[in-house]
């Protein structure tokens, strides 16, 4: 594969690259440059998080790259995640996996690591505490405060000192994984400039290149971002065929609009990248069956009235649902899984 293609493949991933030439002279230069990304173990894994990550996963392996998916549970114990029960992440980390197995996210070849940050920086402290306390001394408190956004929360939110203390650490985290790429959502976007900042500040001359993914809406009106949180906001990676059947029913889908609508976002950002195609079954006076192998083809047929809600929403549901399916089998085949599951459930999962 050519730096050409693995450039095409990688700047795919993200509504913003900061920086495509930065991007371009790395895969010249690296043949397995490191990708970072990461999560907090929280509660359900719903689809923008499950499905999306797993194909942008398998995008960056494909292209070579080496990707490093930083369990986050200090993190989680500091924004009080699961009531801060550090017992109780680690068996939702674990189930979270388990979820990302089930969905097909390729994890043969060594090319994906899962690391505990417990037990990284535990291992090798004297590496990672002297750099978080060179990000926090060199930062004022409000640039600190403009990142809160990564934890879910605002500069208005009275915030604990721990909360305060996370984006220092997450922004350590980038150097600490020697990671080349920030691959993230764009929520996550001000603490990726905050490490380039860095490396400005301190002479290093690698930044850290930030590849921030599209962040897809809830399933209701005005709802910017999925919420695990909300069941009305979301789709979960174990959902059955008839919630995930119900929750597109109910979701906003207003007619002849495109922009703001979380159907076709959801087809633009998961089916098509999945199937490579988006399948409408319709009765012949309706418009017969019809085979769209871009949006931009999806886009024009709904906004002139050509496909309506009525028959958009149905095939929504059949396309998830079937991604989904093996989820659903893994869950119910494989034991590990099933125990995880029926322990997640039964916690409280807090904001």
């Amino acid at each position: 594969m050519s730096v050409e293609e693995r450039f095409k493949i990688i700047r795919s991933i993200g509504e913003e690259c900061i920086q495509e030439d930065e991007l371009m002279n790395l895969l010249a230069k690296k043949p397995q440059p490191v990708c970072y990304d990461g999560f907090e173990p929280s509660g359900r894994m719903h689809i923008a998080q499950g499905v999306l990550k797993a194909l942008n996963v398998n995008k960056l392996t494909s292209a070579g790259c080496k990707v490093k998916i930083w369990i986050a549970d200090w993190f989680a114990q500091l924004n009080n995640k699961m009531g801060g029960d550090l017992k109780k992440i680690e068996v939702v980390g674990q189930y979270l996996i388990e979820l990302w197995k089930g969905v097909g996210m390729n994890l043969e070849g060594g090319q994906v690591e899962f690391l505990w940050s417990s037990k990284e920086i535990n291992s090798k402290a004297h590496e990672y505490w002297p750099l978080v306390m060179d990000i926090a001394r060199r930062n004022k408190l409000p640039r600190i405060l403009r990142c809160c956004q990564i934890m879910g929360r605002s500069e208005q939110d009275e915030l604990t000192a721990a909360q305060i203390f996370y984006p220092c650490m997450q922004c350590a985290d980038i150097f600490f994984l020697k990671a080349d790429i920030c691959q993230l959502g764009m929520d996550q976007r001000k603490v990726n400039v905050l490490a380039r900042e860095y490396c400005e500040d301190t002479k290093r001359k690698n930044k850290p290149i930030i590849l921030s993914h599209h962040m897809l809406p809830g399933l209701q009106e005005g709802q910017e971002k999925m919420s695990k949180s909300d069941p009305a906001s979301s789709i979960y990676m174990e959902d059955e065929e008839a919630d995930v059947n119900l929750k597109i029913k109910k979701a906003f889908c207003p007619p002849k609009v495109v922009e703001k609508n979380p159907c076709p976002e959801y087809i633009k950002y998961i089916v098509i990248p999945w199937f490579n195609e988006f399948k409408i079954e319709r009765s012949a006076e309706n418009g017969g069956d019809k085979t769209f192998k871009n949006f931009e083809e999806l886009a024009a047929d709904y906004e002139n009235g050509n496909l309506h809600p009525a028959d958009l929403k149905p095939a929504l549901s059949k396309a998830i649902n079937k991604i989904l399916q093996p989820v659903r089998d893994h869950f119910k085949n494989d034991q590990k899984a099933k125990d995880l599951m029926k322990r997640v459930k039964s916690f409280k999962v807090t904001s």
